[in-house]
């Protein structure tokens, strides 16, 4: 699963991109109050123009400081392009309907053995920057070191749970184009792909070393590979050395590194003249610039300084004037995205985690959240969303039995029932518990006579629909009594701080987050890591028997089904409370061009500056 190491990977837990689709049925209000169609992607076109830089907008809030594209978890880090200069084994596909796109990734397709322990993957023609071979060496050197900073810490990488992958995973490489994987449990193949395109492939002959110029190590041994990873951990701690330490000069994506600014996050891509996959790398330069806001981003837009960026939802209404200003704007729900108030199941504060327990009052506050209204509402999505009440996502592959009739839709009225009926008093000045008891319309095990329902939501501050959108739940609950306040903070405080999972500490200092989007993987979301039991992402402590079977048969078994009944499951039992959809609208020059599948691709963040190009109308 989400940030980009451990903390962006919660932006991006497994990236999704790829796939010409040219979505239809939305439409975002424009600047007068009229309706603009995003959603058709724009066919390629122009004659192609050789250089040129393009200047892309960061995330707001997310700048990166890291580089070495397993950081350790004390680091919070957030790394730089590691689909740009380093890629993984297989490349995500957004598509919905296929797992990775094959054209851009290192091997072909991996065949898989009937009993299903036995994975075969061919390595395809790729080289390193500096003109060695990239083999199935590398792949075995790369999981060893990923095995190596797991022995050290299990926070040390996002996706991972005990006892799941890589644990249980032998690899080996027979010869140089074949690597081998051999499984002590069978595992999903679907579900290994998406372990796949998390595994950054790093090259073994130069980067096997535990000091300066030292002698390469037999990293095969985990005493080795740990002294490996702590030394690449240890360089990439040195910011001011990104753009001129020989060793993140070796890559095996369409660009490396040039220069980077400590201060601000922001850097710059120089082609790989080496790179083997497809793309002509017409571009000469490529920067990404860091913004701290979405306001920010608009402005530099609008000023036309910016070749590449993503508009914040709230403001679609800008959507015509960019246009005006040869944009081209696109947007849609990216694959395998959900939005959340999670919630923290072991909160103690105000008795928070024995009221959250009973599902009724999950049901309840879910009833409060007026998903087609926060769609429509110009200080919320103006427009750009998509409803969604599970896990998967919008459009997702594998369908909620429920279909568009979802179990908890906005309803006040419904959510004032349920409380009513399992022994509360519902009144705006404060909700309280009268009939305590754990009995058939009692409160619940736990909650004592005169208990209100009162807690506080930590809110990100960007980008500005979160805000927005959890004042709008906040006044709905107080209609009922429930007393809500709402902290805002940074993302990157919320992402150092409030997860039970890697900040136990900090249990008592949140009740619910709103930290924006969280991606499952693309064409195979399976919630396992953030909603099973001692999940490494269960932020909340979220624990349901039922739900860990269902997430454990999407992982380990061979029933195509699985997701489904896991999203159904997951849809009625509120892990956390679902919000709508925001769109993610991309907006990006119209000089530039390439082929529609990258600009689809950068709704989960995936770029591919390798295959624009300016053209011939730029000069």
């Amino acid at each position: 699963m989400s940030k980009p190491s451990r903390r962006p990977t919660r932006l991006l837990l497994t990236l999704a991109t790829a796939g010409a689709l040219a979505l239809s049925g939305c439409t975002g209000a424009g600047a007068g109050g009229e309706n603009v169609d995003y959603t058709t992607l724009p066919n390629e076109s122009g004659t192609p123009v050789k250089g040129g830089v393009a200047t892309i907008a960061l995330n707001p809030g997310l700048s990166p400081n890291y580089i070495f594209p397993y950081p350790p978890a004390e680091v919070s880090g957030t790394v730089i392009s590691r689909g740009v200069m380093w890629r993984a084994l297989y490349r995500p596909s957004g598509t919905g309907d296929s797992l990775a796109d094959e054209a851009t990734s290192l091997a072909e397709l991996p065949q898989t053995s009937e009993d299903g322990k036995t994975v075969t993957i061919k390595m395809k023609d790729y080289s390193w920057s500096n003109g060695k071979p990239l083999t199935a060496e590398d792949v075995v050197f790369s999981f060893a070191v990923l095995k190596a900073a797991i022995a050290q810490s299990p926070a040390n990488w996002s996706f991972y749970t005990p006892g799941q992958f890589p644990d249980g995973v032998t690899a080996s490489a027979p010869d140089a184009q074949t690597l081998v994987l051999n499984f002590e449990t069978a595992y999903n193949p679907s579900y290994v792909m998406s372990m796949l395109q998390l595994l950054y492939v790093m090259p073994s002959a130069d980067w096997a070393i535990a000091e300066d110029g030292g002698e390469l190590l037999d990293y095969h041994n985990p005493e080795n590979a740990s002294a490996i990873y702590d030394y690449l951990t240890s360089q990439s701690e040195d910011q001011s050395s990104f753009a001129t330490n020989p060793l993140w000069q070796i890559v095996n994506g369409p660009y490396s590194i040039k220069s980077f600014e400590s201060s601000t996050g922001s850097y710059s891509l120089q082609p790989n003249e080496n790179y083997s996959g497809p793309g002509e790398q017409s571009l000469e330069q490529v920067d990404f610039n860091a913004f701290t806001s979405p306001a920010a981003v608009l402005n530099q837009l609008k000023a036309g300084d910016l070749t590449v960026g993503t508009l914040d939802s709230s403001y679609a209404s800008q959507i015509p004037e960019l246009q005006k200003l040869g944009y081209h704007v696109y947007g849609a729900a990216a694959p395998a995205r959900f939005d959340a108030l999670f919630i923290n199941f072991e909160n103690t504060v105000e008795n928070f985690d024995k009221v959250i327990a009973q599902d009724y009052v999950r049901q309840a506050l879910q009833h409060l959240i007026d998903q087609p209204g926060y769609i429509k509402s110009r200080g919320v999505y103006a427009g750009a969303g998509s409803e969604n009440y599970s896990p998967d996502g919008a459009d997702s592959p594998f369908p909620v039995d429920f279909g568009d009739n979802p179990p908890y839709p906005y309803d006040p009225a419904a959510a004032k029932k349920l409380l009513e009926e399992h022994g509360w008093t519902v009144d705006a000045k404060g909700t309280t518990c009268t009939d305590a008891g754990s009995g058939e319309g009692q409160c619940g095990e736990g909650i004592e006579k005169g208990q209100k329902i009162a807690f506080t939501i930590a809110s990100a501050n960007s980008p500005a629909y979160v805000g927005s959108r959890d004042l709008a739940f906040v006044s709905e609950a107080k209609k009922l009594g429930i007393d809500i306040d709402v902290v805002t903070k940074s993302l990157n405080f919320m992402y150092a701080n409030y997860g039970n999972s890697y900040a136990p500490a900090n249990v008592n200092e949140w009740a619910m987050q709103d930290f924006g989007p969280l991606y499952n993987a693309a064409g195979y979301p399976t919630s396992n890591t953030v909603f099973n039991t001692g999940g490494s992402f269960n932020l909340g402590s979220y624990s349901n028997p039922e739900v860990d079977e269902a997430i454990n048969a999407s992982t380990f078994g061979l029933e195509p089904e699985a997701l489904r009944t896991e999203a159904t499951l997951l849809a009625e039992d509120l892990p956390v409370l679902f919000f709508p959809t925001p769109h993610t609208l991309v907006v990006w020059k119209d000089t530039l061009s390439g082929p529609p599948a990258t600009f689809h691709s950068l709704l989960s963040f995936i770029y591919s500056p390798e295959q624009w190009y300016f053209t011939e109308e730029t000069k």
